[in-house]
């Protein structure tokens, strides 16, 4: 017995892949019929091989729980997601516009500061933010562009229609996930690759090369790039050795390199010391140097502010670009596109209430039961406090630490996230996601075709996070219907 599409129901929520029970979207109807051709038992021995694939393909990624660090093989979904390309243009043209509006805006606050002259931003806001870094002031990084590397989380509402959720602009993850699903589903379901215009993702390693290579204080053919990792226990070390391996770069830890008397940074080898241009940071701001932020860390490399302040060695992302990844500044994103580009975002915001703004705050505790609050700078779904699905001890916490330091929360009305068909027991159950596609910007901005589909594997649940519980799917960008 094959997956009966007729009783696929997703209720009152857009569904990424069917339209009413027993219709697939345009986009969809090949992928559609084929997994309707399949049997429970074919589906079910093929999300297996996909399983195998993984564990022999080593994808990981680390749960930090009760002190210890626990390595799990990478949840996929063999289910892909299916995106027309047309409508993946315009969200494309709205990423790249975004990029470049947070860009400009990280690179005004340390230098002239015009944005928040012009009373478009609160100084406050920025100044005393705890990722507004002091030492970054007055610095020029290459092309004006501190976020190299950005993951901009979408999700779509219960009319289709993509809102940008937050902008991860420091060290952003799961680009490597999203290239080994591919690779995984490739082998599940070879034939739909052989018929089917499903845009590739393979080239995101040589685009980051390139926008890596664009930074280079010395203009060579071959800089010398390096991949900075906190080390083997970080919950992101697979991504971080799988992007080194693919770019085909060094990949270091604090201990391996150093500044030397000139200023430049160098990389101990087995051949002596050689000069580094560019690092590729997957460290925090606060653990890069010694020198500058927290003496007690062993992760970074002492001096390397001093390099990168005086133009001898690049950085990406820039330190001090956390300024802008930041859930209350998020808010402000839209009047920053019309400010520096003169231009309506492509992309709207969720509608977001500020609690440090009065008004808002009271309208925020009044509704607690209703909104969902996050704080200002947890990443990984941590601390957010979803009302309708709270406890009220839940809310009342909520309420306390509002009270106590509103300037670190939001809330934002609880959207119907899209959902998308996922196998559960033999069967497809629709199921919630969310959207990471990665954005680069050097001496040019690319976007990938698609990105990382997170899904919550349980039902009812919008918690995506892989920390959490979620898991991922294929993100298909079709030239065509498929």
């Amino acid at each position: 017995m094959s997956i009966n599409w007729n009783a696929y129901s997703a209720g009152n929520f857009y569904d990424e892949l069917i339209s009413s029970p027993g219709n697939a979207r345009v986009c969809a109807r090949g992928l559609i019929s084929y997994l309707g051709s399949l049997s429970a038992d074919e589906m079910e021995m093929r999300q297996q091989a996909a399983d195998i694939v993984i564990r022999e393909m080593g994808v990981s990624f680390t749960v930090y729980s009760d002190g210890e660090n626990i390595d799990r093989s990478w949840p996929l979904d063999i289910i892909p997601r299916v995106i027309a390309l047309k409508e993946w243009d315009t969200v494309a043209e709205g990423l790249r516009q975004r990029l470049k509006a947070l860009n400009l805006f990280i690179n005004d606050v340390y230098n002239e500061q015009q944005i928040i002259q012009d009373g478009i931003v609160p100084a406050e806001l920025v100044l005393e933010s705890r990722n507004f870094l002091k030492p970054c002031r007055g610095i020029g990084p290459p092309h004006g562009v501190w976020a190299n590397i950005c993951g901009t989380d979408l999700v779509r509402d219960e009319k289709g229609r993509f809102f940008v959720l937050e902008d991860n602009l420091r060290v952003p993850s799961g680009v490597s996930y999203m290239m080994e699903n591919r690779e995984v589903i490739k082998r599940v379901f070879p034939e739909m690759f052989e018929h089917y215009s499903i845009h590739p993702v393979d080239d995101y390693p040589s685009r980051l090369y390139e926008m890596l290579a664009s930074l280079s204080p010395r203009k060579k053919s071959k800089p010398v790039i390096v991949v900075l990792t906190p080390g083997v226990y970080n919950s992101a070390y697979f991504e971080h050795s799988f992007l080194a391996q693919e770019t085909g770069t060094e990949l270091v830890e604090g201990c391996d390199l150093f500044v030397g008397d000139d200023d430049f940074v160098y990389v101990r080898t087995i051949d002596g010391a050689v000069r580094v241009d560019v690092i590729y940071r997957r460290i925090d701001d606060i653990f890069m140097d010694p020198e500058v932020f927290r003496k007690d860390s062993v992760l970074g490399v002492p001096g390397i502010m001093r390099s990168w302040k005086k133009g001898k060695v690049a950085i990406a992302n820039a330190p001090g670009s956390g300024v802008a990844d930041d859930k209350v500044i998020y808010a402000f994103v839209p009047e920053m596109i019309r400010y520096y580009l003169n231009e309506d975002a492509i992309l709207p915001n969720v509608p977001t209430y500020l609690c440090m703004n009065p008004d808002e705050r009271g309208f925020v505790l009044d509704h607690l039961d209703k909104l969902v609050v996050k704080p200002a700078n947890e990443s990984g779904g941590y601390g957010i406090v979803i009302g309708p699905h709270a406890s009220e001890s839940e809310r009342r916490k909520a309420a306390r630490n509002i009270r106590k330091t509103p300037r670190n929360f939001i809330a934002q009305p609880m959207l119907a996230l899209s959902t998308a068909p996922t196998l559960c027991e033999r069967n497809a159950e629709p199921r919630h996601l969310d959207l990471r596609p990665f954005i680069l910007q050097g001496d040019s901005i690319y976007v990938t075709m698609g990105g990382l589909t997170r899904v919550a594997l349980k039902k009812g649940s919008l918690v995506v996070n892989s920390s959490q519980g979620g898991g991922s799917k294929d993100t298909w960008i079709v030239e065509r219907n498929i």
